[in-house]
Parts: structure tokens; sequence; C-alpha cells
């Protein structure tokens, strides 16, 4: 049995008031949904073209654009709420930096037909904790879907194996890897990152990107990258470890057919097995050899 995902390739448009982005919201939604999508993913940062509906003086300032997104919070989330729960899928919402407490947090929104939850970014780039003055959440989650548990690295996350794996341990066959970057090298990293969680884990790993550029954004001006599905490397399945691509720096939607019992036949029975294999790393005695 196949899980067919829709990964967005995300442009950051100037919406200029709220219909636009419900509009343009529910115009992607509709598209992935009529090409049989169960589960849509959108990136990291995406709400973050909603700072648009201010005054420049806002939308231009780091950190009051944040503060000022806060009133279209509650909105944001019962749009994704009600899309969801209409077309009975899930959806992993443009992350959105929420206010906890005194802090704020970039938090991944997932919502399926019943019931939402959210996966906060544990691991801050430089440019959110010495620009923008984002926090890191404190807890990992694995999410309960009709087709298997799912897991959330957002962007940087994906780097850092250890998170990954957690949620592989916890049951995730799939990982969910929302990005935003503004550089080859800044997609590569998490790209790069992506693949080789995939390869550990013998998982599947779906990678989202914003892209374009919105020049009158201070946080997200340039965008850039591809959608990716990476799945285990083996004989039996993807040669090269990628399951699908999408086309670099436009503005779509990246479908794959994924199935999720390949994957605990590959850890059983792949030529290699890595997921098995992890807990060789440890136990070894490290020696300085002189020469």
């Amino acid at each position: 049995m196949t899980t067919r995902i829709a990964l967005a390739q995300y442009p950051i448009d100037f919406l200029g008031d709220w219909l636009h982005f419900e509009r343009k919201l529910t115009e992607w939604v509709n598209e992935a949904v009529g090409e049989g999508a169960e589960l849509l993913v959108f990136p990291e940062y995406g709400a973050m073209e909603l700072a648009s509906l201010f005054e420049p003086d806002v939308y231009g300032d780091l950190k009051r654009q944040i503060e000022a997104m806060q009133a279209l919070l509650p909105d944001y989330r019962a749009l994704y709420r009600r899309l969801a729960a209409e077309h009975s899928v899930y959806i992993l919402a443009g992350s959105f930096p929420v206010r906890v407490g005194e802090e704020y947090r970039n938090r991944a929104y997932f919502y399926g037909p019943e019931g939402e939850g959210y996966q906060e970014k544990l691991i801050m780039t430089r440019f959110e904790r010495e620009r923008w003055g984002i926090s890191p959440g404190d807890r990992m989650r694995v999410f309960e879907t009709r087709f298997g548990r799912v897991g959330v690295t957002i962007c940087y996350d994906s780097e850092f194996p250890l998170l990954a794996r957690a949620q592989v341990e916890a049951g995730a066959d799939l990982i969910l890897a929302p990005s935003c970057t503004d550089s080859d090298a800044g997609y590569y990293r998490v790209r790069i990152g992506a693949q080789a969680r995939a390869l550990e884990n013998q998982c599947y790993v779906a990678q989202s990107p914003t892209v374009g550029r919105a020049e009158w954004s201070e946080a997200v001006d340039i965008n850039t990258g591809a959608a990716g599905v990476y799945g285990p490397v083996d004989s039996e399945a993807y040669s090269n470890g990628i399951v699908a691509m999408g086309k670099y720096d436009a503005a779509q939607w990246l479908y794959a057919d994924l199935d999720l019992e390949r994957v605990h036949h590959l850890r059983e029975h792949g030529q290699v097995l890595n997921y098995h294999d992890w807990p060789r790393q440890s136990g070894w005695r490290l020696e300085p050899v002189p020469l």
C-alpha cells in the first residue's frame, strides 16, 4: 500500500491582505488534493509572508514583524485546521515564530483530519539566534497518522543525526524536513543532512523549501532550493537514494508515492543493515598512534 505525499516548493509572496493568503493557500491545497495527495508539506517559515500584511516599518524590522504576526496566529491555525478536515488529509503547515512566554519559537503545526500537534525547531542557526532572537524548543515528537508514525526535523535540525534517530526509534518511518535557505550552500546542507538521515535510518526523509525572492522582507528575502524525497540506498529500492526531486527554485508541488512497508523490509533484508547496526558505533576505544 502506498501513500502519496506532496512537498511544496513554496513562494514567499507579498500578500496585501488576509483574503489573498487564504485564496493562495486554499488553491495550493486543492491542487495537491486533486492529485491524490494524503500528506501535504509546507516549508519552514512559510508563514513569514504574512508580515506583508503590515506597514513597511513593521515588516522591515526583524523583531517587530514577529511581534505583529502573533495576532494572525489564531486565523492561520484555523485555516489549516479547516483545510485538513475538509479534505481528510494531513498537512504540515509552514512554520510560524510563536510567542511562548517571553520568547519566540519556530513552530510547525501538524494537522490531521481530526486533530493537531506541533514540532518546534530544537537547534537554532546563527541568524535565528543572533539576529532574530528565536529560541529552541525542548522536546521531540512523533505523530500518529493513518499510514504510520511521522517525525519532523525543521531545516537545521535535519543536520543532526541523534534528533532523527530518536524519532525513528519511536516508530517514525517518514521524517519531514521543512526548510528555508537563502543560498545553494544552505540548501545543500539540509539536503545532504536529509539524505544522510535516510541512509543511516533506512527510512524516508522529505524536504520542502521556500523559493523565490521577497525583497520586501528582512527575514526571508532570498529563498532557494528544491523539494526532494530521499530513501534507503539499496539495490531493491533507490540505488542513489533519491525517490523524487523537484525543479530547482520553481514554485510547484513535488509528488511521491511511498511504500512505507518497504522500509521495514529493507531493515531486515537489505544489502546492508544501517538501522540495526547503529549501536555498533559505540563501545570502541580510541588510541592515538604516534608516527
